[in-house]
């Protein structure tokens, strides 16, 4: 395990290179590097996702709000790798913060060095245990570190869905052969405040969407 994308300090050298990838409607040049998630391109997964939101952030626009400028409270992406998640919500958003956190250090110096390639100013990169206590969000975007098993994969999302704010939602792609359907059952039976359901799928993939009440 220690030589995996989820560990704190990946082995090897540290050896950034560019790609070429689509984020938020054009193609864009970012820096990957061995020892992160899909460091050759963007995997499916995280594809998925991104063609979905458009459609279903503009139907779920935060409901009962905590105050009436919810919609400019934060986006969180959990596990962020290279980053594409958050620099397309940052590049969709550049009114709102979006906090990109990982446990992988190379992953967060790779989105610190992405967002700064694309002028990019409203992305914050921390590892988890650095984002402020008191910090809400109205999103979490994410394509979440399925193997690192149910435990650990639970205990993560434990600590960050409750940190939705009423009528904030969660979007996250899970491949179907890896425990989409059981995961949307065990959000949907450890949470009694989120509603929850398959938002989009494709190609195997499955965009759970979870709704806080």
């Amino acid at each position: 395990m220690n030589q995996h994308y989820f560990s704190e300090a990946p082995a090897g050298d540290f050896t950034p290179r560019e790609i070429q990838v689509e984020l938020s409607g054009a193609s864009r040049t970012v820096l990957t590097a061995g020892g992160v998630f899909s460091p050759d391109h963007l995997d499916q997964g995280t594809a998925t996702l991104l063609a979905a939101l458009p459609d279903l952030t503009e139907l779920d626009t935060v409901r009962e709000p905590v105050e009436s400028h919810a919609d400019t409270r934060p986006i969180l992406d959990i596990g962020c790798g290279w980053g594409p998640i958050a620099l397309a919500a940052a590049l969709d958003h550049r009114d709102r913060e979006v906090w990109a956190i990982d446990v992988n250090e190379r992953s967060r110096e790779l989105t610190r060095r992405n967002a700064e390639r694309l002028g990019l100013t409203n992305v914050s990169v921390a590892a988890p245990d650095e984002v402020p206590a008191d910090l809400a969000f109205a999103e979490i975007r994410s394509n979440p570190p399925i193997r690192v098993g149910k435990e650990v994969l639970h205990s993560i999302l434990e600590e960050w869905l409750p940190r939705l704010i009423p009528g904030g939602a969660a979007y996250l792609v899970v491949a179907k052969h890896l425990g989409a359907d059981s995961l949307q059952k065990w959000i949907a039976t450890s949470f009694e405040d989120f509603d929850v359901d398959r938002a989009a799928r494709k190609k195997g993939f499955h965009v759970l969407r979870a709704v806080r009440g």
